[in-house]
């Protein structure tokens, strides 16, 4: 039986969307690891990929924004995810923006956030990642985290603000990535401008005592400027990309129901495919593809594309665990013809919910 499918996505999705992100994440951290492999099967042993000097498990990962405090670290490589992205974080805690401020679309298997980075800052997020260091519950994954710039601080400060968050977090991760994509944190995208961004990434990049740096973009760049950021990242001594964050067209969205925020689910597959394709003509650095993967196929259309490695968020809302389980049986060569067995309704609309 597919418990999400069955039991636990209709029940999740009768309640407010955060409300039924915060009960799922309290789920996971007091359910202890061997009960979780118990309700829902992780993928079977397979090929290991090799990518940032880092060895992944399987290709499949969390995108930040699933769990933006760590409170159920230890869980997610027990659901079988081959890596786990955290945050974003701030160095100053912040209550993101007001409520209600997340939206589903089960039609269009989409979902509209406009959190605005609430997390608990840098320093309370480091403390408890030294507490579960301590406790033997670490992942035996890649652990990424994901940084962003406090809102409060102004643009021509957002280095330093970078900053502070990489050195109080940087005994825990084993790559790092610049958040300078999310809509929802006003001014942010502009820090897109290579300029600006040169300052933030120059910078962080000899303070991350050689661990992996990355910068996560926008999928609604100009082909142009994305290819500006993916020479910047290469030019600057930068290990790899994440394409791509959430999407401010909504062309996708019924007028009458459409809210503010960034969209992310189904709607973005076709754009957040193009760039893994793009950003390789432009520079050699690996590319993590994010944003729009709902089903097996979609995440082998990226690997195809150029993509060292996917994420997932919308699509693990979704269609759960089992998502995992059949991207993680994906070969390493993503150009041959596996039999794929995607999820029952992972590209049928999820109606009535």
């Amino acid at each position: 039986m597919d418990l999400y499918r069955l039991i636990l996505r209709p029940a999740f999705f009768r309640l407010d969307p955060e409300r039924a992100h915060n009960l799922a994440l309290q789920f996971l951290a007091l359910t202890p690891a061997p009960l979780l492999r118990l309700l829902f099967p992780p993928p079977p042993a397979g090929e290991k990929r090799s990518t940032l000097g880092l060895t992944f498990p399987n290709p499949v990962g969390l995108a930040a924004g699933l769990d933006k405090n760590a409170e159920a670290l230890s869980a997610w490589e027990a659901l079988g995810f081959g890596f786990i992205e955290i945050g974003t974080i701030t160095a100053l805690p912040q209550p993101g923006n007001p409520k209600p401020r997340a939206f589903r679309y089960p039609a269009q298997q989409a979902l509209v956030n406009r959190m605005g980075f609430n997390n608990l800052g840098a320093e309370a997020i480091a403390a408890r990642l030294g507490q579960i260091k301590k406790s033997g519950r670490w992942p035996r994954v890649p652990v990424g985290i994901n940084l962003g710039k406090s809102k409060v601080t102004p643009l021509d400060q957002a280095p330093g603000d970078y900053l502070i968050s990489l050195r109080a977090l940087l005994p825990f991760g084993d790559y790092f990535v610049v958040n300078v994509s999310s809509p929802n944190t006003p001014g942010l995208r502009d820090l897109q401008n290579v300029t600006l961004l040169r300052g933030i990434l120059t910078a962080l990049r000899p303070a991350t005592c050689g661990k992996p740096l990355l910068v996560k973009i926008a999928p609604d760049l100009a082909d142009e400027d994305a290819l500006a950021i993916a020479g910047l990242a290469e030019a600057v001594g930068l290990d790899g990309l994440i394409a791509t964050n959430t999407t401010l067209d909504h062309s996708a969205l019924p007028a009458s129901q459409d809210q503010s925020g960034g969209l992310s689910g189904a709607p973005l597959r076709q754009r957040a495919t193009s760039l893994p394709r793009l950003l390789p003509t432009a520079t050699r650095l690996p590319v993590i593809a994010s944003g729009g993967i709902m089903s097996t196929q979609d995440a082998a259309e990226k690997l195809r594309a150029g993509a060292s490695l996917v994420q997932i968020f919308t699509g693990f809302i979704y269609h759960g665990p089992g998502l995992i389980r059949s991207i993680a049986s994906l070969p390493r060569d993503p150009n041959a013809s596996p039999l794929i067995s995607s999820h029952p309704d992972a590209r049928a609309p999820v109606e009535g919910l």
